[in-house]
């Protein structure tokens, strides 16, 4: 039996939703690798200015200060970026759900495309 055009509907729905899914899994395993990095670095740099907090020296009272705001900067950069990288990523999925739930048949052909050249690329070697 020979699949209808309902039959494909629903399999790119299917693959779409696994696809998105897939890319919402890999940007959160990202955003936590780099949070953790970015936390570990400043959790070193705070234990640093612990260290030399006890320094009577007014240059390195001075140090310390411009330190701490920049942790304190840059954890909040962090913040807005993770939130504006979070919702591109979002406009990005919904207008490729939008295409291929507007373009099926162009989406289908763009997929075998990309197929044909990924085998022939990796037929090569």
């Amino acid at each position: 039996m020979e699949p209808t055009a309902n039959d494909l509907d629903r399999e790119l729905r299917h693959d779409g939703k696994t696809i998105k899914g897939a890319a919402r899994d890999a940007a959160r395993q990202a955003r936590v690798a780099a949070n953790l990095e970015v936390r570990k670095l400043i959790a070193d740099v705070e234990d640093l200015v612990r260290r030399v907090g006890d320094a009577a020296d007014p240059e390195l009272a001075r140090l310390r200060a411009k330190v701490e705001s920049t942790v304190a900067t840059t954890m909040k950069a962090i913040s807005d970026g993770t939130d504006q990288v979070q919702r591109q990523a979002k406009e990005a999925l919904e207008a490729g759900d939008r295409y291929v739930r507007d373009q099926p048949w162009e989406a289908i052909g763009i997929a075998a495309v990309a197929g044909l050249v990924i085998g022939f690329l990796v037929g090569r070697r």
